[in-house]
């Protein structure tokens, strides 16, 4: 997968629950993705298409470092479902069951439990200011059309609990809340209605992306949440529209697990990254 070449970049294309991402291993190189490039590979119909960029880089106080980016060409601070597949792929290529990654968000462990692929995402940031929001709120209930928690999981979540979730239009009401002044950073906006017990229904507006499949990150937030509104224990169980994903709230973070899927290799060619 590594890259011999300045004319072309090899990349992966993967999923976990349909929650699609383009991978560029730039280890033992320097990074290759900017902005306009994140924007031209996202774009689904010049490009590759996704829902976030994951570039690996190499790191220093741990196995490996990883940047996300949206398909604005926005960075993201978190992406769980892609850090799941980045540490699936890295492990089977290190032989091992446990590496450590180095995220915006800080230090994540991912390891392997029989055979599937869990990453701990850090302990949930329930504090106005680390959301971030842009004043002093009480972040389980915000003052918000809907009631919504804010949850941040290196990246802020707006979770709306409701009847129905298959009802809601995702398009119609996710960019309002993404792009209300309460966010300064804006925000990934979900919705979930509670099916069983410790079950969710769940679907999702991704800041940056629009709707899609499934979002890792917003798992850990939703199941953070209902447990906060006391609809939940801390092992839940989601399904979204790519998939389930199961979410643990442990003392030491919140564990993510779920799907893992290698679509294809392949390579941009020289004309395309000229381009960008």
């Amino acid at each position: 997968m590594r890259d011999t070449t300045d004319s072309t970049l090899p990349f992966l294309k993967m999923h976990g629950a349909g929650n699609d991402f383009v991978i560029i291993d730039s280890r033992g190189r320097s990074a290759r993705v900017t902005e306009a490039l994140a924007r031209a590979v996202g774009d689904r119909h010049r490009g590759v298409g996704f829902d976030q960029l994951a570039e690996i880089r190499d790191g220093e106080d741990s196995d490996i470092c990883l940047d996300f980016w949206n398909s604005d060409g926005s960075r993201a601070g978190a992406c769980g479902n892609a850090t799941r597949c980045v540490a699936d792929l890295v492990m089977a290529g290190l032989g091992r069951d446990r590496v450590s990654i180095r995220t915006m968000r800080g230090l994540l462990l991912a390891e392997r439990r029989d055979g599937a692929v869990w990453v701990n995402m850090g302990p949930p940031q329930l504090d106005w200011r680390d959301v971030p929001l842009a004043r002093e709120t009480d972040v389980t209930a915000l003052p918000l059309a809907g009631d919504p928690v804010a949850v941040g999981m290196g990246n802020p979540h707006a979770v709306h609990f409701v009847e129905d979730a298959e009802a809601v239009d995702l398009e119609g009401q996710g960019p309002g809340v993404e792009h209300d002044p309460l966010f300064p950073e804006r925000t990934n906006v979900e919705y979930a209605s509670l099916t069983g017990p410790d079950h969710l229904r769940m679907r999702v507006w991704e800041r940056g992306t629009g709707v899609t499949l499934a979002c890792g990150s917003g798992a850990c937030a939703t199941a953070v949440a209902a447990h906060l509104r006391g609809l939940t224990g801390k092992t839940v169980t989601l399904d979204l529209d790519g998939g389930r994903l199961a979410v643990d709230w442990r003392e030491d973070g919140v564990w993510l697990t779920g799907p893992v899927a290698h679509v294809f290799s392949a390579q941009f060619d020289a004309a395309f990254l000229e381009t960008v």
